[in-house]
């Protein structure tokens, strides 16, 4: 007995020690595109979106389907109501009344009622505007999934970019402080000036200062790119891919060439559903003049007593039946519903505009971001050759200052227009990879639509 409750024991503590270890995650940048698509909390939502209005959609078809109410109710007449009636009814004194009880203290009823809607034109309006909702939330959800898509880039890139920093500081440290132990043995033998330390000292405190803010950005890039992807922002994570391999893998001439197909522009189509939503309110205000007819059926059963009987075998139960039609027909409204007609009209003149305007939007949206991802891809390159002269430079000082033919203050402007190069050639990377994400989200690449046949079944 005590082995069995020994090894359970021990079983529990490991499967309870390995649940409390965190999960560690891998990703290369496609990887994590993927990973974000289904575990980021708006992604998520948005799918949760497609499946409330799929149930919209099916509660707006269900109001003309038949409906079916029971109702059950007890009375328990605990001080009965009392009726005055003439004297003269049972040959007592005219003139006088005599109180009259009816009726039995305690009754039930049950009564089951079936109701079914004929015709209404707002019925009719409202099984499309539902549809058309269906369709707004199925492009709501693309749009966020090329947003969450854009992110992930941007987060992955960004990670990629401050590790960069943190190494090429480091490194830069690292050879500013053997300048440095080396000028000091120079001067302590008398063979420089003080000056010449302390503008090396200046640099170095200048470049500590800034690979500490990089390891400070270095640790929120990767909190916000766990953010991106849906996980614990502590939860340690490997990329396995390059800042250097994503901007070369992400020049892509031809890109710029790319036509854009406006109706597959995501900002296209939810304005075109806000005018269909609009269109179909006002379709459903018009409804509004029209008359709308409804049948009912309902049977019922009641029984009364002085005494509770009901769940007796032998208690008499008394049946009634009633079928009618209802017709509702809208006579006068002070004007009410023709300002309400109205309103939507100018309404959906509104959304109109709007829709015009976002597709004179979505072209120089287009146009903006082809010249920014142009403009990104000239920058890598001239930052790619601009660092090879400043490391020429820097080079050709620290030769020059070590054997005195040059000042500290010609070596310091050296070495903080390499530090400049550095961080401009890496952030140039950076550029080309968001441009490129930027321009492909206006074009609508890759095409990560999700139907509302996907979603069905899974909320």
């Amino acid at each position: 007995m005590i082995k069995t409750l020994a090894t359970f024991s021990l079983i529990l503590s490991v499967t309870f020690g390995f649940s409390q270890q965190p999960k560690n995650y891998s990703f290369s940048l496609e990887e994590a595109v993927t990973f974000a698509l289904d575990s980021n909390y708006a992604s998520i939502n948005a799918r949760r979106d497609i499946a409330k209005a799929l149930q919209q959609k099916w509660e707006t078809t269900a109001t003309g389907l038949p409906q079916i109410d029971g109702n059950i109710s007890y009375n328990n007449n605990l001080k009965q109501p009392v009726t005055l009636i003439p004297a003269e009814f049972g040959s007592g004194e005219a003139g006088t009344f005599v109180p009259v009880t009816f009726g039995t203290r305690q009754n039930a009823n049950a009564v089951a009622t079936l109701n079914q809607l004929i015709f209404d034109g707002s019925y009719l309006v409202g099984l499309k505007a539902a549809k058309a909702f269906l369709d707004y939330s199925e492009n709501a959800n693309e749009k966020t999934r090329l947003e969450v898509r854009r992110g992930v880039v941007n987060a992955y890139g960004s990670v990629l970019l401050a590790q960069e920093l943190v190494d090429i500081f480091e490194k830069n440290k690292a050879t500013l402080e053997n300048n440095l132990n080396e000028t000091r043995k120079v001067f302590e033998n008398g063979l420089t000036e003080e000056e010449n330390v302390e503008q090396l000292e200046i640099t170095l405190l200048d470049l500590d200062t800034q690979l500490n803010n990089v390891r400070r950005s270095q640790s929120i890039a990767k909190q916000m790119f766990n953010l991106s992807l849906g996980i614990d922002v502590e939860a340690p994570v490997i990329l396995t891919d390059s800042l250097n391999e994503l901007a070369d893998k992400n020049i892509s001439l031809s890109l710029l060439d790319a036509a854009l197909t406006m109706e597959e522009n995501v900002d296209y189509k939810i304005a075109n559903n806000l005018v269909q939503q609009r269109y179909f309110e006002m379709r459903l205000e018009r409804s509004k003049f029209l008359p709308s007819l409804s049948a009912f059926v309902n049977y019922g059963t009641s029984a009364n007593d002085n005494d509770f009987t009901f769940l007796n075998g032998d208690q008499k139960w008394y049946q009634s039946s009633v079928l009618g039609v209802s017709l509702n027909v809208p006579i006068f409204s002070s004007g009410m519903r023709s300002a309400r007609t109205q309103r939507s009209e100018i309404a959906l003149d509104q959304a109109e505009t709007d829709f015009e305007q976002t597709k004179q939007q979505i072209k120089l949206d287009l146009t903006t971001a082809r010249s920014n991802y142009l403009f990104a891809i000239e920058k890598y390159e001239n930052a790619k050759k601009n660092l090879q002269l400043a490391e020429r430079v820097e080079n050709k000082n620290q030769i020059k200052f070590m054997e005195g033919l040059s000042s500290s203050f010609d070596l310091r402007q050296s070495q903080t227009q390499l530090y400049t190069a550095q961080q401009q050639y890496f952030q140039s990377m950076l550029d080309i990879i968001n441009e490129k994400a930027n321009l492909e989200t206006i074009l609508n690449i890759p095409q990560l639509r999700i139907s509302s046949e996907e979603i069905k079944g899974k909320y």
